[in-house]
C-alpha cells in the first residue's frame, strides 16, 4: 500500500471521530487536526506503525470533550439512557411487592380463635427466582365481633421448599424439598415444635414431586398415616454401549467403561413440561417410610390431583385421581382445558404391617375404575366433609368444541356407602354451562382452581372464585340444591380471590388496577328477613407494603370498566355474540390533557384481563400512560355463546373489537389519538401485529411478547397445533386437524396471520422473545421482526435465552417492561 493511499484510508477512518475537534489538538496527533497539507507533511515523515498503534485511541475520543467515549449497553443511546435508568428505579419498587400464593387456617390449641399461615413469594432479581417464605398470624374476635390479626414479627424463608401441605387435623405439616441433579427427594414431617420425621426418596423410586398446580396432587389419609402424591416416574432403562458395541444386561447405574444411549423418544406435555417425565401415583407410609407406586394404572394415562376417598369400615382405602390419556399423542396441556380427562378410582397399596413386601396387597386387586365415562372432562375432585358425595369441575365445552378454555360446569357424584364403585355411577349436574346470561345475571362458571377444603360448616356449601365479566368474584354454591350467589361486593369493580376459610368465614384478597392487594375477612351474618349476607372487614397486613412514592403515584390514578357495543352484528350467529364486551380503562385523575394510551391485549384468546392489580401494568400507568385493557369477544367470563363466537374469526372479529374499543375512548375525548400504542403477548401479540398491519396509521409504537405471527409456520412446530386449526377454522377445525397440513390449510393459516398484512406496517415495534418457547416458537417472532427490518420499519428484538412462553423469570420480566416503557416513551413525546 502506498503512503498516499494509506493516508487517504487513515484520514477517512478518523474523520468521523475528529471532524469537530478544530480548536484543540490531541497531544498524540497534533498535526492531524489541521489542514490536509500539514497532515500529509507530518504523515510522510512519521512511521506508519505509529498511526496503526494509536488508531484505536483516536476512534475512541469523545467528539465533544476530547476524552474517552462512555461505552453504552447494546440497544441504548445517550438519549434514552437517563429514561432507562429512571424507569428502572421505579419498576424495581413495583417489582418488590410480595404475593400470597396459598393460605391455611388451623384451630388454636386453646380452642379460642385460630391460627393462619400464609405462603408468600417475592421476586428475587439478583438470584433470578422467587423467594418463598411463611408468615403466620393469630386470629381473634372481641365481644363486638371485630376481627384482629396478630402477625408474627418476621416471616420465615422456605429455602429449597417446593410444596407444603398441612395434615387434615392441622397438627402436622408436610414439607417437600425436590432434588437437584440426581439427589433424593426429601419428605419432612413437622409438628408444632420440631421436625418429627425425615425421608429421603431416591431417584430409583421416583423423580421430582409435581408442584405445578395442574398434575400436582398431595393428599393425607384420614388417620394421617399415609400420603398419596404425584411424582415423575423413575427414569427408564436405556441401552448401554461399550467398545464392543451394545452391552447386554445393562442396568440404570453409570459405568466408567460404557455409555448410555438415548433409547426411544418419549413425548412430553409441551410448554412448562420440557424434561419432565410421566406423572405417576405414589403412596408413602409415614410409619415405615416405605414408598409404593400405585399399580394397575395404564401407561397411557398421566395422573394428577389425587385425593383419598372416605374410609369405609371393612373395605380397603381408595384413591380418586384425574387421568389424561396420551392417545394418540400428548399435546400441550398448560392452559389447555380441552384435553380429555376423567376421574378414576383405584385401591391404595396399603401395608398390613411394617413387614416385608409380601404383606402388600396383591397387585391384581388394584383395579382402576373410570367414574366419569359419560362426560369428556372431569377434574379438581373434592369430597364433602362427611364423605357422602364427590364434586368435580368439568371443561366439557372446551373438550367438545376444541377451544382451549371455555365455560365450566360443576357436577356431583353421590358416593356409595358400601364402597361398591362402578363406571356407570350417576353424574348430577350442579351448575350447568351458561350460554347467554341476562344483563347483570350469573354469566357462567370460570374457575382456575379450588381450595383443598372449600366447605362451610353445613357440609354442602362450597366457596370458590370465578370470573364474572372483567372481575374475579367469590361465589357460594350449595352443591345439593344447585343454588349459588355472589358473596363478594358487586358495586366496586374490584377483583376478589379466595385464599382460605376460617370456619364459616372467608379470608380473601381484593385489589384493582390502581389499588394494591388488601386482605379481607368475610363474615357470614343473619339478616332480619331470614336470609344470610356477608360483611367484609379490612385486615391490616405487613405483606403488601409499597414505598410512599409508589403509593403517591397510584393515588393519582383511577379506573373504570367500560361497556363497548359491537359495531356490526350482521355476522353474529347467536344472541351472546351480539352482546357488548368490556374494556378496563385506567387513567390519571390530575392530567389536564389526555395521556398517551396503551391498548393492552390478553392472550389465549380464551382468557381474560381482570380488574385486579398488576405490577407491570401499574408501572406503565405510573410513568404517564392511560391503559385500555380490552376483553374482546371470545374472552372468558361472558357466557359460552360470546366465547364461541371467536373461533374461525381470529384476525378479524377480535381486531375489530379492539379498534372499536379504541375509537370509543377517542370519541369520548379520553385519549390523545396521535399517541396510541399497543401491547400484547401470545394471542395478544397476534392481535398487536395484526393491528399494526390492518390499521397502520393508528399506532405510534407497538410492543409484543412471543407473538403468533405466522400460523402457517407455527402449526408444524408448536405444542398445540390443534389450536391453529380450531381458531382458524372454528369448531370444524377440531375435525379436520391433522399433523400433515395440506397446501390449502397452510394458505388459510397464512391468510389468517399478521404476516399477510406486513407490507402495510410502519409502526416501530419491539419484540420480547423467549428462546425456549414451545407454544409459539421463537422463529415465529423472529421471522416477523426480520421482515419488518427488511422493509425499513424500526424494530428492536430482545431475546431471553432461558425463558419459555410466559417470560416470567424475574430478570426477564423486569427487562421486558423496562424496554416497553422506554420504547413507548420514545414515540409518545
Amino acid at each position: 500500500m502506498s503512503r498516499t493511499l494509506a493516508l487517504a484510508s487513515f484520514n477517512s477512518a478518523i474523520t468521523l471521530s475528529v471532524c469537530s475537534l478544530t480548536s484543540a489538538a490531541s497531544p498524540r496527533f497534533p498535526p492531524l487536526l489541521f489542514s490536509s497539507q500539514r497532515r500529509l507533511s507530518h504523515f510522510n515523515s512519521t512511521p506508519f506503525s505509529h498511526y496503526i498503534k494509536h488508531l484505536p485511541s483516536v476512534l475512541a475520543m469523545d467528539s465533544s470533550k476530547a476524552g474517552p467515549v462512555k461505552e453504552l449497553p447494546v440497544g441504548l443511546d445517550e438519549a434514552t439512557e437517563e429514561e432507562y435508568a429512571s424507569q428502572s428505579k421505579l419498576l424495581q419498587e413495583f417489582t418488590s411487592l410480595s404475593s400470597i400464593d396459598k393460605a391455611w387456617v388451623f384451630k388454636s390449641e386453646s380452642g379460642k380463635g385460630s391460627q393462619a399461615m400464609f405462603s408468600i413469594s417475592q421476586p428475587n432479581l439478583l438470584a433470578n427466582k422467587k423467594r418463598k417464605y411463611m408468615l403466620s398470624s393469630s386470629i381473634s374476635k372481641d365481644s363486638n365481633n371485630n376481627v384482629n390479626f396478630q402477625w408474627a414479627p418476621f416471616p420465615v424463608e422456605m429455602t429449597g421448599v417446593s410444596i407444603t401441605v398441612p395434615s387434615p387435623s392441622g397438627s402436622k405439616l408436610l414439607v417437600i424439598r425436590d432434588p437437584e441433579n440426581e439427589s433424593p427427594t426429601q419428605f419432612e414431617i413437622w409438628s408444632s415444635s420440631q421436625l418429627e420425621k425425615e425421608f429421603q426418596i431416591p431417584q430409583s423410586t421416583h423423580g421430582s414431586v409435581y408442584a405445578d398446580g395442574w398434575f400436582e396432587g398431595i393428599s393425607w389419609n384420614s388417620d394421617e398415616s399415609l400420603i398419596a402424591y404425584v411424582a415423575e416416574e423413575p427414569s427408564p432403562c436405556k441401552p448401554s454401549f461399550d467398545c464392543l458395541g451394545y452391552k447386554q444386561g445393562a442396568t440404570k447405574d453409570k459405568e466408567c467403561t460404557s455409555w448410555k444411549g438415548q433409547g426411544d423418544w418419549e413425548e412430553e406435555w409441551g410448554e412448562c413440561y420440557a424434561g419432565k417425565r410421566q406423572p405417576a401415583l405414589f403412596v408413602i407410609n409415614l410409619n415405615s417410610g416405605k414408598v409404593h407406586a400405585v399399580k394397575g394404572i395404564e401407561k397411557s394415562l398421566s395422573v394428577g390431583q389425587v385425593v383419598w376417598a372416605p374410609p369405609v369400615e371393612g373395605i380397603d382405602q381408595h384413591l380418586v385421581f384425574v387421568g389424561w390419556s396420551a392417545d394418540p399423542r400428548k399435546l400441550g396441556i398448560k392452559y389447555c382445558y380441552n384435553r380429555p380427562c376423567a376421574l378414576y378410582v383405584v385401591k391404595a397399596p396399603l401395608y398390613k404391617s411394617e413387614a416385608a413386601e409380601s404383606d402388600i396387597k396383591s397387585l391384581e386387586e388394584l383395579t382402576v375404575v373410570n367414574l366419569t365415562q359419560s362426560i369428556s372432562s372431569a377434574f379438581f375432585p373434592r369430597f364433602s366433609p362427611d364423605g357422602k358425595f364427590l364434586v368435580f369441575l368439568s371443561a366439557k365445552t372446551s373438550v367438545d368444541s376444541g377451544a382451549h378454555s371455555a365455560t365450566n360446569s360443576l357436577h356431583r357424584i353421590d358416593w356409595p356407602t358400601d364402597g361398591k364403585l362402578s363406571s356407570s355411577t350417576k353424574l348430577i349436574d350442579v351448575i350447568p354451562v351458561v350460554n347467554c346470561a341476562e344483563d347483570g345475571q350469573f354469566p357462567g362458571l370460570y374457575c382456575s382452581s379450588f381450595l383443598s377444603k372449600p366447605w362451610l360448616s353445613d357440609g354442602c356449601t362450597m366457596i370458590l372464585s370465578s370470573y364474572w365479566h372483567s372481575c374475579q368474584v367469590i361465589l357460594s354454591v350449595n352443591v345439593l340444591s344447585g343454588e349459588g350467589s355472589r358473596i363478594s361486593p358487586a358495586d366496586s369493580g374490584f377483583s376478589w380471590n379466595i385464599l382460605t376459610l376460617d370456619g364459616d368465614n372467608v379470608i380473601a384478597v381484593c385489589s384493582s388496577p390502581v389499588d394494591v392487594p388488601q386482605i379481607k375477612y368475610g363474615c357470614l351474618v343473619d339478616k332480619a328477613n331470614n336470609t344470610t349476607g356477608w360483611h367484609w372487614l379490612n385486615i391490616s397486613s405487613p405483606i403488601f407494603k409499597y414505598s410512599e412514592k409508589v403509593m403517591s403515584l397510584l393515588s393519582h390514578l383511577q379506573f373504570g370498566i367500560l361497556q363497548i357495543q359491537v359495531q356490526d352484528v350482521s355476522d353474529c350467529l347467536t344472541k351472546g355474540a351480539a352482546k357488548s364486551f368490556e374494556a378496563i380503562f385506567v387513567s390519571s385523575k390530575v392530567s389536564d390533557a389526555p395521556d398517551p394510551l396503551i391498548a393492552v391485549l390478553h392472550g389465549g384468546p380464551h382468557s381474560v384481563s381482570l380488574s385486579s392489580f398488576s405490577k407491570s401494568l401499574a408501572f406503565l400507568s405510573s410513568i404517564g400512560f392511560s391503559l385500555l385493557i380490552v376483553n374482546y369477544r371470545g374472552s372468558l367470563g361472558f357466557g359460552e355463546e360470546a366465547l364461541q363466537s371467536l373461533p374461525g374469526k381470529i384476525g378479524s372479529q377480535d381486531v375489530k373489537d379492539v379498534l372499536t374499543a379504541i375509537d370509543h375512548v377517542i370519541e369520548k375525548g379520553l385519549v390523545n389519538p396521535s399517541k396510541i400504542t399497543v401491547l400484547g403477548g401470545s394471542h395478544g401479540g397476534f392481535l398487536t401485529t395484526h393491528l399494526i398491519g390492518q390499521a397502520p396509521d393508528k399506532f405510534v409504537a407497538a410492543a409484543t411478547r412471543n407473538p403468533a405471527c405466522n400460523l402457517s409456520s407455527m402449526v408444524g412446530i408448536t405444542d398445540i397445533p390443534d389450536w391453529c386449526y380450531v381458531e382458524a377454522y372454528g369448531t370444524n377445525g377440531k375435525t379436520i386437524f391433522t399433523e400433515a397440513p395440506t397446501a390449502e390449510h397452510l394458505t388459510h393459516f397464512y391468510n389468517k396471520s399478521p404476516i399477510s398484512h406486513i407490507s402495510k406496517v410502519k409502526t416501530p415495534t419491539i419484540f420480547l422473545l423467549g428462546a425456549q418457547d414451545l407454544r409459539v416458537p421463537v422463529s415465529n417472532g423472529l421471522q416477523y421482526a426480520r421482515a419488518l427490518k427488511e422493509r425499513g420499519v424500526e424494530t428492536k428484538v430482545i431475546l431471553f435465552p432461558n425463558d419459555i412462553h410466559g417470560i416470567e423469570r424475574p430478570q426477564s420480566d423486569f427487562e421486558s417492561f423496562i424496554n416497553i416503557g422506554v420504547w413507548f416513551k420514545k414515540y409518545c413525546k
